[in-house]
């Protein structure tokens, strides 16, 4: 295996979110606040507690796992798309690298970017509400394999894309509904039979 490849693959990948910090990392914590302050003001006045636990702490999971599935989609989807838009894609498939150290080195840094978004939206919830996290390493691992699976399926919708409409139609009609109707924000059990 080429480890200078999916090092320089990694690197390269990981630079872009720290040249666009605003959007990598600033946005997400934004938009986390947002929630906090609409679901946990709306929803949360009405429902006190699910489960023996303060809505503002059932919420946080649901929200690490909307920004996790999300990010590692997009980051690793737009990855591989944006060198196949502008072509410079046969940089990368001229060098002496196989495909599976490619898709090592893209999906590598989309779940690790998404990794981090996850843990700096579960410190930013730490100043909404009590946390406390009763199996860290199993989290930390619940995570990892998380950012990986959806990495590694942003990767495939980012090599089927011809255009970015197309990049958005599985994060939006899929992702997001699943997020929404898999207990995020409420308690499964509010829901109708049917779902």
């Amino acid at each position: 295996m080429n480890i200078h490849a999916v090092k320089a693959i990694y690197r390269f990948e990981m630079a872009r979110s720290w040249r666009t910090v605003f959007q990598s990392i600033i946005s997400p914590v934004m938009s986390t606040v947002l929630y906090f302050v609409v679901f946990g003001s709306a929803i949360g006045s009405r429902i006190s507690e699910i489960d023996g636990i303060s809505y503002g702490s059932f919420i946080v999971p649901g929200l690490i796992m909307l920004s996790l599935l999300t990010h590692s989609a997009t980051n690793a989807s737009f990855g591989i798309f944006f060198p196949k838009f502008t072509g410079t894609i046969y940089e990368v498939l001229s060098a002496p690298v196989s495909y599976f150290e490619v898709v090592l080195g893209y999906v590598g840094a989309a779940a690790t970017k998404s990794v981090i978004i996850g843990l700096i939206i579960l410190g930013t919830a730490g100043f909404f509400v009590d946390l406390s996290v009763a199996h860290p390493v199993w989290m930390l691992c619940f995570l990892i394999l998380t950012a990986v699976t959806f990495s590694l399926f942003g990767f495939i919708i980012g090599i089927w894309a011809d255009n970015f409409e197309k990049m958005q139609i599985i994060p939006l009609l899929v992702i997001t509904p699943l997020v929404f109707l898999g207990g995020s924000f409420y308690s499964i059990n509010m829901l109708p039979a049917f779902w």
